[in-house]
């Protein structure tokens, strides 16, 4: 009971963050050109599925401030088309920018793009690493009760591209997957075979976007020598 009660308040509390940072993600009118300035490591950050790169305006900020140059992919819009054509998206953006030596930071579907780049993509070796916030490595057991979304189909178990990642395993050292204790969305969890796994000692699947945690990981990719 105690843990059912742990858990419920997570999720709304989960949500609550996901509402707000929607609505100012929808208000929201800053220019992303001003992101991608700096002298460190440059940083491409790939929203999850519904989300805009503005959900994820908090992490970037925080991001900038440490001096990196901050990527945010507007071609994505929602992150609504399948993971394969997300990713050559990123491919293409990586190549006309040719940015190098990049760390990738994710959300959600957005992880999925990312080690897809990392497995197939022509860019792969532009790549250092890449930093995941709540990613459905494994799929969801949810999907097969939203069959009328296909957008969220996706992320069936069964899902052909969830299975093909499954099998990409050598890009699983180069990947830290950061997730929490519970995970409204994933139940199944963010652990992720070979690469580094971060339990935080909290629950949701948005709001540890805001967790100190994700800049500290993503500091500790792209500022060691």
């Amino acid at each position: 009971m105690i843990t059912l009660a742990r858990n419920l308040g997570w999720w709304i509390r989960d949500y609550a963050y996901a509402i707000v940072w929607q609505v100012r993600a929808f208000f929201g009118r800053t220019d992303p050109a001003g992101f991608r300035t700096g002298d460190g490591v440059p940083i491409v950050v790939i929203p999850g599925v519904y989300e805009s790169w503005r959900f994820l305006q908090p992490l970037i900020v925080a991001l900038h401030d440490r001096g990196h140059p901050v990527h945010v992919l507007d071609p994505l819009r929602s992150n609504l088309q399948p993971v394969p054509e997300g990713a050559a998206r990123v491919v293409d953006y990586l190549a006309e920018r040719d940015l190098r030596d990049v760390v990738l930071v994710a959300h959600s579907k957005g992880g999925l793009i990312g080690k897809h780049v990392m497995a197939f993509g022509a860019a792969s070796g532009r790549i250092r690493g890449m930093v995941t916030v709540a990613a459905p490595f494994g799929g969801s057991v949810y999907a097969r009760y939203l069959a009328v979304s296909r957008s969220l189909r996706i992320f069936s178990p069964r899902d052909e591209t969830i299975l093909l990642l499954g099998q990409q395993t050598a890009v699983n050292a180069r990947i830290v997957s950061v997730y929490g204790r519970f995970d409204p969305h994933i139940p199944g969890g963010s652990a992720l075979a070979g690469a580094k796994n971060v339990q935080l000692d909290t629950g949701g699947h948005f709001r540890i976007l805001a967790d100190p945690r994700i800049v500290a990981e993503v500091a500790a990719m792209s500022e060691s020598a």
